[in-house]
This record gives C-alpha cells, sequence and structure tokens, in this order.
C-alpha cells in the first residue's frame, strides 16, 4: 500500500472519532449549562467544553461572551477553528475521497453523506432546543461510520491503518479530558461533600468519555470517587476509551499489520511497550508519579508513536 493511501485511511478515522469526541464536550457542557442551579445560563458548563477541547485560548481570541450561540458557532461551525466539528467532518470526508477505490460504498456512503447533510444545516437554527437533536445526529453519523468500518471492511492493511487512527485519537482525547481536570481526580478530591464542585466535574468527565453508566457497572456497590474514576479511564482494559483498552488494540493491531507486510517495525515495538507499561500499572503508581505527570508523558508517547508510524510506513 502506498504511504500516502495508508496515511489518508489513518487520518480518515482520526477526524471522524475527533468530530465525535468534540460533540461529546459539547453535549457535557450543554447538560450542564440547562442543570444549574441559577437558571440561567452558566458560562463555566462551556468552559469544561473549551478546555478539555484545547479551543479556549482560540475561543477568547474570537468571542467576547461564553454562551451557547457563540461556542455553537466556534466548536462546531467555524471555519477557523481546526478542531471544530465541520472541520474534522471535511477533513475525514476528504481523505476518504482520496481513497475512494481503498474503501467500501458502505463507508464511503457514510462519510461522504455526513459531509453533505451537515452542510445543509443552517448554524443559525442551532438554539437551545435543537442543539440536543443535532448533536445526536452527529453522534449517530460516527456510530454508523464505526459500523460501515468493522462490518464491511476486508481485514487487511487498510482496515488495520483505519482502526489505529480511530484508536490513537481516542488515546489522546482521553487522556487530554484527564490531564485538563486531573486536579479533581487526585485522592484528596474524595474528602469531599456530596454536593461538591468536584462531584460535577467527576461526572462530566465520564459523561464526556462516554462511561457514566458503564462505570457503575465496573463499580456497582461504589459511589463516584476520585480514584476509581481514574482508574476506569486510564487501566480498566474492559472501558473501550480507557487508555489501557486503546493500547490493546493498537498493539494488536501492529502486530497484525506487521504480519501482514512481514516486516517488524519500531513503532510496532513502542506500541507494544505502551501496552505493556499500562498493563503492569498500578493507580497507586501512578499517584506516586503524580498524575498529571503520567499524563503528560502519555500524550507524548502517543504522539510519538503516531510519528513513528508515519515514519516507518513513509505517510505522505
Amino acid at each position: 500500500m502506498l504511504g500516502r493511501t495508508a496515511s489518508s485511511l489513518f487520518w480518515m478515522s482520526r477526524y471522524h472519532e475527533r468530530a465525535q469526541n468534540v460533540t461529546r464536550l459539547l453535549e457535557v457542557g450543554f447538560r450542564g449549562a440547562i442543570i444549574s442551579h441559577s437558571g440561567q445560563e452558566d458560562g463555566t458548563h462551556w468552559t469544561f467544553a473549551l478546555s478539555c477541547s484545547g479551543s479556549e485560548k482560540g475561543f477568547a481570541q474570537r468571542y467576547d461572551e461564553l454562551n451557547l450561540r457563540n461556542v455553537a458557532a466556534f466548536m462546531i461551525f467555524s471555519k477557523e477553528n481546526s478542531d471544530s466539528v465541520r472541520h474534522c467532518l471535511e477533513l475525514a470526508r476528504n481523505n476518504a475521497r482520496a481513497v475512494r477505490t481503498s474503501i467500501t460504498a458502505e463507508l464511503w456512503e457514510a462519510v461522504n453523506t455526513t459531509w453533505i447533510e451537515f452542510n445543509e444545516v443552517n448554524p443559525q437554527t442551532i438554539t437551545q432546543e435543537r442543539l440536543p437533536d443535532f448533536l445526536a445526529w452527529v453522534n449517530q453519523r460516527s456510530h454508523l461510520f464505526r459500523g460501515a468500518l468493522l462490518n464491511t471492511v476486508l481485514r487487511d492493511d487498510g482496515y488495520f491503518f483505519s482502526q489505529m487512527g480511530n484508536f490513537v485519537e481516542r488515546a489522546d482525547n482521553t487522556a487530554r479530558i484527564l490531564n485538563t481536570q486531573y486536579w479533581t481526580l487526585l485522592p484528596d478530591s474524595d474528602i469531599i461533600d456530596d454536593g461538591s464542585v468536584e462531584r460535577y466535574q467527576w461526572s462530566a468527565i465520564l459523561r464526556a468519555l462516554a462511561g457514566r453508566r458503564s462505570y457503575r457497572f465496573a463499580y456497582p456497590n461504589a459511589r463516584l470517587k476520585a480514584f476509581n474514576i481514574a482508574e476506569f479511564l486510564i487501566l480498566r482494559t474492559e472501558m473501550p476509551r480507557s487508555l489501557a483498552h486503546c493500547y490493546d488494540w493498537i498493539a494488536d493491531t501492529a502486530e497484525d499489520l506487521a504480519q501482514f507486510y512481514g516486516s517488524r517495525e519500531p513503532s510496532l515495538d513502542l506500541a507494544a511497550e505502551i501496552s505493556r507499561q499500562l498493563s503492569e500499572t498500578q493507580m497507586r503508581e501512578i499517584y506516586q508519579q503524580g498524575l498529571h505527570e503520567f499524563l503528560t508523558e502519555f500524550v507524548g508517547k502517543n504522539n510519538q508513536f503516531a510519528q513513528q508510524l508515519s515514519e516507518d510506513y513513509n505517510f505522505a
């Protein structure tokens, strides 16, 4: 497979995953805003979405007021925001179009139709009443993309590059959200009242990572606790957005790719090492190292893996 083809498949999946991640952050911000005690729009809830997506600085440069209309305009429709839903869906579609003959008709239709229908939306119509349905639509389209990828694509090198793009992006998103909110996940945070700000932040983190209900299944007799949440999202492999789960998939897929090509590249060893470190680490060891330091180091390793993969397979 040509390097540019591998690159397009990798980034097609990364950008579709990123679009869904941004959407989920907006859902959390919206939920917080409508249930705030004041009954008025509370900018602090939108700050969570902006900071976790790394968009806070860019937003502040363009808008003076932190409200639903401005946040939606910037995080969903902005052409200037490189992490907006629009930008991600456009780049996912551009990458898919570049490899149109290398993907299935179902996968292309999922990507292309999403982009076409997104462009039919008038940003002015996305009011407080319509935002939840619109965000649900983006989520559904992301699930359709994943379903088409998993159920129609041949298990060859193209599938492997697509999968790695998805899980590299997912791992990056989980680590960055945790790192942005790491101060709420320190052990001392457990010594609080049930109505605390920290408790809201914990719930927001879980919702942003689609883990609110599955946390209850994993810890059926435990209330929300900083230690459990951090462990759940970092080390529990049964949680599909945990760092450990993502690197289980990445390491296995890198091994599949090596067998497919009959050669072992440095990126495979790097993925295996990251996966091994996560599997052998205990949560208390992470706290001893420093949660912020651990997450910052992980983001760097994840970026290093993506760069090494690009070099190994000559991404254009």
